[in-house]
């Protein structure tokens, strides 16, 4: 029987997109991999690969008769600003690797985009799922570069490729992975912890954000969808919510009142989010395959609170 591969599957989306992939397929027909080596979050199967690395890719696919992949192996903004050469590295040769063997083994794939594939150019209120794209880092580089990609493969070759431009995600499962959003997961962590948070962005730096769950079901939706409906095929804008740092914090505060935000911009993320939309219209994935997201700001709020709370307690 052929099987899923999750590439990156410790990462922050990974290690909840495998479990949820599991639950609806079963455990047995979902391939975890990772260049890590994992610590109990994700059970077996279980393979170590390097993106990479073409013949540890073949391997998986030859043994396991792969037929549809997730492909969420990529270093993440600010890490990648601090190591271009090797985000491109990772996050155009992982793709390129595994597009060549998705054509070979006559896979789907899935491959996911970013705000971060807009630049200072773009409109950044209501951008268009059909914008200009210039950005000004090298992780939007690559992922303007992956979506042009993965329409050579569709078009070229006959590929099924689809993806989604994801903005930032909020998540309790993994930490944080170096990524221009990161306040977001930061700061409920901080809140338990400490009732006070240092950001690294400004106050007023509005960006698109989006629940775990609702990205994963994004995810999973669209590669369920019937892709005769559709007008795109990669890089659909999606996004859920909208806030800056002072409405998230207040949002907080309506659950620990004695929590406090301060602030220490990092410029380089600063510059970052700066180049990056304040809010996408998704309304092509809405009318193409029915996406519609299931959390607002007051509903992740509550519900990142009680879990965190659960993990610092545990911890202790």
């Amino acid at each position: 029987m052929s099987r899923i591969l999750v590439t990156g599957a410790l990462g922050q989306i990974g290690s909840e997109l495998v479990p949820a992939l599991r639950d609806k397929y079963g455990a047995d027909q979902v391939i975890a991999a990772d260049f890590r080596m994992p610590t109990g979050e994700i059970e077996a199967p279980f393979e170590w690969i390097d993106v990479t690395q073409p013949n540890q890719l073949q391997d998986v696919f030859r043994r396991h008769k792969i037929s549809r992949i997730y492909h969420m192996a990529a270093l993440l903004s600010a890490v990648a600003e601090d190591k271009p050469q090797l985000a491109w590295e990772v996050n155009m040769g992982g793709l390129y690797n595994v597009l060549e063997l998705a054509r070979l083994h006559n896979c789907s794939v899935f491959f996911p985009s970013s705000i971060g594939a807009f630049g200072p150019t773009t409109p950044r209120d209501g951008t268009p799922q059909d914008t200009i794209q210039r950005p000004t880092t090298i992780y939007g580089v690559t992922k303007v570069s992956g979506e042009l990609l993965c329409d050579y493969y569709a078009t070229r070759f006959g590929l099924d490729t689809r993806g989604l431009r994801l903005p930032g995600l909020i998540s309790y499962t993994a930490p944080p992975g170096g990524g221009t959003t990161d306040y977001a997961v930061e700061i409920f962590y901080q809140a338990v912890r400490y009732r006070h948070y240092t950001c690294f962005l400004s106050e007023d730096t509005r960006l698109d954000m989006m629940y775990l769950p609702d990205a994963i079901g994004a995810m999973i939706k669209l590669m369920e969808a019937d892709a005769s409906k559709f007008k795109h095929r990669n890089a659909f804008n999606v996004t859920a919510m909208n806030f800056t740092p002072t409405e998230i914090a207040d949002e907080i505060r309506k659950h620990i009142p004695e929590f406090v935000i301060e602030y220490d911009v990092d410029p380089m993320r600063q510059a970052i989010a700066d180049s990056w939309p304040r809010f996408m219209d998704d309304s092509a994935a809405r009318a193409e395959w029915g996406w519609t997201p299931t959390y607002d700001l007051a509903m992740m709020t509550k519900d990142m609170l009680e879990h965190v709370g659960a993990k610092v307690k545990s911890a202790r």
